[in-house]
């Protein structure tokens, strides 16, 4: 019985024992991943620290070589150089009248100068001084002496292409993108970098490295995004003719918001090669380069100038079809689709009123006008949009954004995501009778699950862009007119209101080529309109829209250009003429 005690103690010894030892190690875990995470924050902030000091020495830098070439050069019209068009500049430069010394420092000087207000530029790419030394030996380009801006995720040899996130920061690319390739051997200057969102798939313009980009028309207002650098550069005048990505509108929201044009061409005409996404894989709602400019024609030659055997050389996935001229200086009437309301979104009231406007010159011109309604568009936008997008549950994501603080602009959106999935599922099913749209956004969230649903979901995008192209056969329609978001955003609304990129995100699910042109600004009339608006849905969603775009008189006002795969130079021509009939009517 006595040994029994003793056992008994011994155990209950050994009890206290693994009870304070467990404490000890979890207490130690707990140290570890506290002391982890300090480090980790650490680290981030050094790396931001770096960049931020990178971008500017790199602007001081260019400032000082402005000041120089000034001072030696003090008869240079800065002010003529940058009222020119693209067109016009280009041929200047091409005879002989203008310097490619004189443009280079005239867009330099003012895009330092649009930084200092809008904080646009991610860095000055100090190479293009020396690029400049040796243009002249490309006098035959199409863009010889042109500078350009490229959005931050374009790969520049030596320089990061960082989404945003601190992760990618201090990982500069080995070498050019396809695009810089090209660019460069038709004479043109990339000179300089611009802001993006963190992690790219939102359409504000913010991020913890580089910071908030606002409107070159009203800096209470978000430039747009993803390519909202672009957007503000292109709009405040320090470029005349920059690149950008468009995943779900982040070339054509800008162009909208900044009142700028811009076109995210047919996926895969461009090369995307050097082009740096968030994660790579994702194959349903596909990113297109394109180009963004003041008008249609400076888009059109930035495409000429991508069309080329150089680029066809150098990615050889991309179709070796050139440029049509004859096809975008067509004058032959057209047959045309048009849309007030997709039937998810309701538009602002100066969203649908640049449609109806735009739609009476173009019957006025002897086109023709059909009325078109996107098929199926609430369930494309949760079942092939959502999901395609965040296939994964947005896991992927969610990795990216590991140590990097999360940007104003982006939080809410985000924070979904990190829920797990039956919690998603759960919260779906509550919200189901009382907040329908939100509920379907949840339950697509959790991403498609497996494999074979992944295979079906591809089907399923097949299986849409077969429906829709036989739906515009069947109406015998050439092109598509309809709204874009707009005007700009109040700031930390974009990343609350994913409802309304169903105009934009259904073109990339589509795959067709869409562009934008700006044809009126805000009238007090439709701030009074905004008054009683209620949204398709009347939910949160309606109500965040509402108080999105209010204030925003005076704002630009756009209207969205679309045709069919491969027939971005249509597509082009019918921007052009909706151009040049919006700026007749203005005479």
């Amino acid at each position: 019985m006595e040994n029994v005690k003793v056992y008994m103690q011994g155990v209950e010894l050994d009890r206290r024992t693994a009870a304070l030892l467990t404490g000890a190690v979890c207490g130690a875990g707990a140290l570890v991943v506290a002391l982890l995470k300090v480090r980790t924050h650490r680290e981030a902030q050094e790396k931001i620290r770096r960049a931020k000091e990178r971008r500017a020495d790199s602007l001081q830098r260019a400032e000082q070589a402005v000041q120089r070439y000034k001072k030696s050069h003090p008869g240079v019209d800065s002010a003529s150089i940058l009222a020119k068009s693209l067109t016009e500049l280009t041929n200047n430069l091409q005879e002989g009248s203008l310097s490619s010394e004189d443009v280079f420092y005239s867009y330099m000087e003012k895009t330092l100068d649009v930084n200092k207000d809008l904080n646009c530029c991610t860095g000055i790419l100090l190479e293009s001084f020396e690029e400049l030394k040796t243009i002249a030996s490309k006098k035959e380009g199409l863009l010889y002496g042109v500078p350009v801006s490229i959005k931050e995720n374009y790969a520049y040899k030596d320089h990061d292409s960082s989404c945003g996130v601190v992760v990618n920061l201090d990982r500069p690319a080995q070498k050019d993108s396809v695009i810089v390739e090209v660019l460069k051997r038709q004479g043109a200057i990339p000179f300089v970098k611009t802001n993006l969102p963190q992690a790219l798939l939102n359409y504000d313009c913010g991020n913890p490295i580089y910071g908030q980009t606002v409107n070159p028309r009203n800096p209470q207002k978000t430039s747009g995004g993803s390519s909202g650098g672009e957007g503000a550069l292109v709009g405040g005048g320090g470029s005349v003719l920059g690149f950008g990505s468009d995943v779900g509108g982040s070339i054509r929201i800008p162009a909208s918001f900044c009142g700028i044009c811009g076109l995210k061409a047919t996926a895969g005409r461009l090369s995307s090669k050097g082009l740096k996404p968030i994660y790579r894989g994702q194959k349903s709602v596909r990113s297109s380069p394109g180009p963004m400019a003041r008008d249609v024609d400076g888009l059109a030659l930035g495409m000429r100038a991508l069309l080329c055997d150089h680029m066809f050389a150098l990615d050889p996935t991309v179709p070796p079809i050139p440029f049509d001229m004859q096809i975008y200086q067509s004058s032959k009437p057209l047959r045309i689709g048009y849309l007030e309301d997709d039937g998810y979104t309701q538009p602002s009231p100066s969203m649908a009123r640049g449609v109806r406007e735009v739609k009476a010159l173009l019957e006025q011109a002897g086109h023709t006008l059909v009325p078109y309604t996107p098929l199926k568009i609430t369930c494309v936008v949760h079942e092939l949009l959502i999901k395609g997008i965040l296939a994964d549950g947005a896991n992927t994501l969610i990795k990216k954004l590991e140590g990097s603080p999360l940007d104003p602009c982006l939080r809410e959106q985000v924070i979904p995501y990190y829920l797990p999935h039956w919690l998603k599922k759960t919260l779906s099913f509550l919200l189901k009778p009382v907040l329908p749209r939100a509920s379907a956004a949840l339950r697509s969230l959790c991403g498609v699950g497996s494999v074979e649903n992944l295979w079906q979901q591809h089907s399923d995008v097949e299986d849409y862009i077969e429906e829709t192209i036989a739906e515009w056969r069947r109406l015998n329609i050439d092109v598509l007119l309809c709204p874009v978001i707009g005007p700009a955003y109040n700031f930390l609304y974009c990343g609350r209101i994913s409802s309304a990129l169903s105009y934009t995100l259904l073109y990339n699910l589509l795959t067709f080529p869409a562009g934008v042109v700006p044809v009126s600004t805000v009238t007090a009339g439709d701030e009074e309109e905004l008054g009683r608006y209620e949204g398709h849905f009347q939910d949160h969603l309606d109500k965040l829209f509402k108080q999105a775009v209010s204030g925003g008189e005076g704002l630009p006002v756009a209207v969205q250009c679309v045709a069919l795969p491969w027939q971005d130079e249509l597509c082009l021509r019918f921007m052009k003429e909706v151009e040049r009939l919006v700026q007749q009517s203005r005479k």
